[in-house]
């Protein structure tokens, strides 16, 4: 399989679907750390914040968060990443990687 650079349609779409799944990476190891109080960083992570919360939320509300002791972990991040590579995989392209 190919990756998906052509422009066409089904390429903008998988081009989009890996890009998110970079933006969704990201956000994830930035939450890891604490985030900034200002400067052009605070911005960047803002920007991470608006633009995966709209589907991450939606799936929050539906499946709650793990309870690991004194911690909780949040799986709609890992769902979402089996949404994109499902949704790649149906297209029959791997995806940018």
């Amino acid at each position: 399989m190919e990756p998906c650079l052509a422009f066409t349609g089904q390429g903008l779409l998988c081009v989009l679907l890996s890009l998110y799944w970079i933006i969704l990476f990201a956000r994830i190891l930035l939450s890891w750390f604490r985030p900034p109080r200002e400067g052009p960083a605070r911005s960047v992570v803002r920007g991470l914040y608006a633009a995966t919360d709209p589907v991450l939320r939606p799936l929050r509300a539906l499946i709650p968060p793990i309870r690991a002791g004194m911690m909780a972990v949040d799986v709609s991040p890992i769902i979402v990443f089996i949404l994109i590579g499902v949704l790649q995989a149906a297209r029959g392209r791997p995806g940018l990687f």
